[in-house]
């Protein structure tokens, strides 16, 4: 499977109702809580403009703009996705402060130094080409400008055999990187660290949450969990490896921030 079709098929997955019925609003772990503690870090102010790149149905950047008062542009690789997430602002009365385009990270379609931030939630991990994705966001930001970034770490070799494969591409792990080898892509784009946080116990969280959800969608709409291909049989097995690989330390979540170099 090529990059392009790779993309297409996290899209459609991300794009499918079953998600959020699985994950909630948020769809990574820790939630707005930690999407607020992410743009308090990045001292977002109202003459702000922001980036949120791969934003889904919109949660980030309307808690952005509604919370921060800042402008937010918000692009996806799925057209159903910027749908959602357009609609999702017009019912909130932040079209005015919230724009949604389909587009693909790699190729940001936004002029040099358009921004003052950009963060990217839980998805970077999924890029085919972290590296092209790293210069687009540097590219886009202002000089020192801010880069906010939660993420799933993960050490790729010793990822039991649950957690590799497509499926678990499109769940955020397969192609997840450790820490310190983000903070590398990024340092190769121009863009420096600035401070990291772990968040593993979020994972944790998100885990006991997807099962628990499961269990309940078993019982009360198991219709949408087969229109959307769960292997109902095999997700046990798939989450307690994941909970053994944070506990292990081979799994966990992170939070971020970077500077453009001037």
């Amino acid at each position: 499977m090529n990059n392009d079709e790779v993309k297409a098929c996290c899209a459609d997955a991300y794009s499918q109702d079953v998600v959020s019925l699985l994950l909630g609003d948020s769809y990574h772990p820790g939630g707005k809580a930690l999407t607020r503690r992410l743009a308090d870090s990045l001292r977002l102010t109202p003459d702000d403009r922001v980036l949120d790149v791969a934003s889904g149905r919109g949660t980030t950047a309307l808690l952005l703009a509604d919370t921060y008062g800042v402008r937010v542009d918000g692009v996806d690789y799925s057209a159903a996705n910027t749908a959602l997430a357009q609609g999702a602002a017009q019912a909130a009365h932040l079209a005015d402060q919230a724009v949604f385009v389909t587009g693909d990270a790699e190729h940001l379609p936004y002029p040099d130094a358009s921004f003052d931030a950009v963060v990217c939630e839980c998805a970077l991990c999924t890029f085919p080409d972290k590296a092209r994705a790293a210069a687009e966001f540097a590219r886009v930001l202002k000089p020192a400008g801010r880069l906010g970034i939660t993420d799933v770490t993960a050490e790729p070799g010793r990822l039991p055999p649950e957690l590799s494969g497509l499926g678990a591409r499109i769940a955020c792990i397969a192609d997840a990187r450790p820490l310190a080898e983000y903070t590398r892509i990024l340092a190769q784009a121009g863009l420096r660290t600035i401070t990291t946080e772990r968040h593993d116990a979020a994972m944790l969280r998100m885990i006991d949450q997807i099962e628990a959800r499961l269990n309940l969608l078993r019982i009360t709409a198991p219709d949408k969990l087969a229109e959307a291909n769960v292997d109902l049989d095999g997700a046990p097995a798939v989450l307690a490896a994941a909970r053994a690989a944070v506990a292990e330390g081979t799994l966990g979540y992170a939070v971020l921030n970077a500077v453009k170099s001037p």
